[in-house]
């Protein structure tokens, strides 16, 4: 026997009507009727609101308007669907079948997950952005131990180069190169006593008193996923309504600055003659790493955000079905 879905709800006369169509079908088709109620679940509402009544059976679909022949036929077809494939013994469609009689604790974890998910992804930015800030006021309280382990474990995330990196309770924020040539700060070198150059010692220092010390992640990437926080924040108090961005955009406000800023800094420090004789040696400014960092981090989550919300709604109508079905069933 066939599984006919209706998507309906209350004070739909439209809906009523195709489920006295299909229980005068019911002996020439045997079916089990499903209905699922679209105002018992908001993303079902938005979807189905203007297409009710909706009338899935097997891999077929109809939404109104639509006639009893038409209904008729869906049904038929789909009856014959499912007796061919049990008649051929198709082992895929039987365990598809299984699975369809039992809601499994990984059924009730992603359907969780996907009314969730952006509650989870916040968190892990905040935690992935916020934990490199304690490291510094760890260090500011004697506590040493406990942040060298955040130190290290961000260690292969980020290549937390002094110069390029935030200092917490010291006399600056940020202690550029001098080949950067910001005006009004100390240089790397002067400040620390460190050749502009010592990429290890760079990377190795965690600050001092007088200086302040190294927040564990550089400039660039706090940039990168602060914003991707922020987009995060913001998609979600919209209700998860805003469309993703173009990926030309993506390209042109994401990924060219940051590319730009980046393999120009990159490649101009190689040491190559015929390099610098068409890009001269420089060194990207505070401004410029957070800048093209949080342009990059905005643009890649309002890429990425809203296809992910679309897979996730999928799979939360897939699983409010397959969980109607089976209680039905018991």
């Amino acid at each position: 026997m066939i599984t006919v879905t209706l998507y309906t709800r209350p004070e739909c006369p439209l809906c009523e009507q195709v489920k006295e169509d299909l229980a005068a079908l019911q002996e020439k088709t045997p079916h089990r009727l499903v209905e699922i109620n679209i105002e018992s679940d908001p993303q079902l509402h938005k979807t189905y609101l203007t297409e009710i009544p909706v009338v899935e059976a097997g891999p077929y679909r109809l939404k109104a308007p639509f006639t009893r022949q038409a209904l008729e036929m869906t049904l038929g077809a789909a009856a014959d669907r499912m007796s061919h494939l049990e008649r051929i013994g198709d082992g895929s469609y039987q365990a598809a079948v299984r699975r369809g009689q039992t809601i499994t604790t990984s059924d009730r974890v992603y359907f969780w997950l996907s009314k969730h998910y952006m509650v989870v992804v916040n968190l892990l930015l905040a935690l992935y952005v916020g934990l490199p800030f304690l490291a510094p006021a760890l260090m500011k309280v004697g506590a040493e131990a406990p942040a060298q382990v955040i130190y290290k474990v961000y260690s292969p995330l980020c290549h937390q180069l002094g110069f390029r990196s935030f200092f917490l309770f010291g006399e600056q924020l940020v202690y550029p190169r001098a080949a950067a040539g910001v005006d009004g700060l100390q240089a790397w070198g002067e400040a620390t006593g460190l050749s502009e150059q010592d990429l290890e010692a760079a990377r190795s220092y965690t600050g001092s008193s007088e200086v302040g010390f190294k927040v564990a992640l550089c400039e660039r990437d706090v940039a990168i996923y602060a914003s991707m926080l922020l987009f995060g924040l913001i998609f979600a108090a919209s209700g998860k309504r805003l469309r993703g961005l173009h990926w030309a955009l993506w390209i042109l406000i994401g990924l060219a600055p940051i590319g730009l800023d980046g393999f120009s800094q990159l490649f101009s420090q190689l040491g190559l003659p015929l390099v610098n004789a068409l890009l001269p040696y420089r060194e990207s400014t505070p401004l410029l790493r957070i800048l093209t960092g949080s342009l990059f981090g905005f643009a890649t989550a309002w890429f990425g955000f809203p296809p992910m919300e679309e897979s996730m709604r999928e799979t939360r109508q897939f699983l409010v079905k397959k969980f109607a079905i089976v209680g039905q069933g018991d």
